[in-house]
């Protein structure tokens, strides 16, 4: 009727739509985008890898089977991003206690995968319990820690230690030096981020470099991609590595690439769907392709890091702060190794690697993320420091 003004729409979708921060969002769906691309690209590669003299696998078999988890991951996200922050916190550290008890039966039940035990389960139900595990870890240490923001004598910080050795211990038993190498990393980081002195971080420092000292003296595994890295093992004049394979590769398309599937180069990678995407990329669509994933990546905890300059609740800036330094970190040690500046480690591509555990526990953090970031835009501060609304209520009539 005329005069009279239209209703607000005032759905749980619609909320959420104006609460959630639309640019991470989008910084994200461009990831995602890119990460299609890149699987299209190295699909072939694996399937080869794959076929047998009696079954060929479909040269887009991995980029299909990723569509599917990048729906599944998008529908898992939107569900985790729309819980209120209290029922996010509890989700996770819930989830926290599920995976951690997962992780403990990885050596029973496991599943062997290229000489690792890290998998359970089989086929499409195969799943990493430490990809889950990640994101909810993270936000269950930002709580402990936040506490300290209350009574500065809880022991939070040793507690906080003593379990990340045990999840470090259980991981490196797999083995997987990556994952354990995140934890720790975002565990130092929430340390820093909570207000430690300056002389526990020259020990948590300190206490790297031992801890990389012994992995050197005790570990096979990773003394021997040292030793191949550095070039001082006993075959390493035998034949290029994996990562002299990634560097040759991400170098041979030069600044633009030899266009969408013209790579040659990326068959002779190991794993070009998953763990040397990043030199596919660099192959088919050049190296000012790899310049901006960076730059997408940069761009996001960027976003992060300003949106919580406003926010007040320790809580929050911790798992918040947490939760973005997990995927930076990992998307360095990926970007790191395919470059050669790191040696060999099987470590994703956050978003733009082949994987559905990776995809669906990247979409949970980044729905947590995303749930713990929002705010009602109608919200400013006063001069008080309290929140007030200057907008009708989003439940009126």
């Amino acid at each position: 009727m005329a005069g009279r003004p239209l209703p607000r729409e005032r759905t749980a979708l619609s909320i959420w739509f104006w609460e959630i921060d639309r640019v991470l969002l989008a910084l994200i769906v461009v990831l995602i985008a890119i990460g299609l691309v890149a699987v299209a690209a190295a699909s072939p590669v694996a399937a080869i890898d794959r076929s047998t003299s009696s079954v060929a696998v479909n040269p887009l078999h991995y980029f299909y089977r990723q569509i599917l988890w990048v729906g599944a991951g998008l529908v898992v996200m939107l569900f985790v991003s729309m819980l209120p922050r209290q029922e996010a916190r509890r989700l996770a550290m819930g989830m926290a206690v599920f995976f951690s008890l997962l992780l403990m039966l990885v050596p029973v039940i496991g599943t062997e995968v290229n000489g690792a035990y890290r998998w359970i389960g089989s086929g499409m139900l195969r799943f990493q319990p430490s990809e889950f595990l990640k994101p909810v870890y993270v936000v269950t240490l930002a709580w402990m820690l936040s506490l300290r923001a209350k009574d500065k004598s809880l022991p939070v910080i040793p507690l906080s230690g003593a379990m990340t050795a045990v999840i470090g211990g259980l991981l490196m038993k797999q083995p997987d030096f990556g994952q354990t190498v995140i934890f720790l990393g975002v565990w130092a980081v929430l340390l820093m981020l909570s207000g430690i002195s300056m002389k526990a971080i020259g020990g948590l420092i300190g206490a790297g470099v031992g801890g990389l000292a012994l992995m050197y003296l005790l570990y096979d595994n990773g003394r021997d991609r040292i030793n191949q890295f550095l070039g001082l093992s006993a075959d390493a004049a035998g034949g290029p590595t994996q990562v002299d394979l990634a560097r040759s590769t991400i170098t041979s398309g030069g600044l633009m690439g030899v266009g969408p599937g013209g790579g040659q180069a990326k068959f002779h990678l190991p794993e070009a769907h998953t763990d040397y995407i990043f030199s596919v990329v660099g192959e088919e669509f050049g190296l000012l392709a790899c310049i901006a994933i960076a730059l997408v990546y940069l761009a996001i905890v960027v976003r992060v890091l300003l949106r919580l300059l406003d926010e007040d609740e320790p809580f929050i800036v911790l798992a918040s702060a947490g939760l973005v330094a997990q995927m930076a970190i990992q998307a360095i040690i990926n970007m790191g190794v395919n470059t050669q500046l790191f040696p060999s480690k099987g470590m994703t591509l956050p978003f733009i690697s082949y994987g559905g555990s990776s995809m669906i526990a990247l979409s949970i953090g980044v729905g947590l993320l995303l749930a713990f970031t929002r705010r009602n835009p109608y919200m400013a501060k006063t001069p008080y420091g309290q929140r007030a609304s200057y907008a009708p209520q989003w439940s009126g009539r």
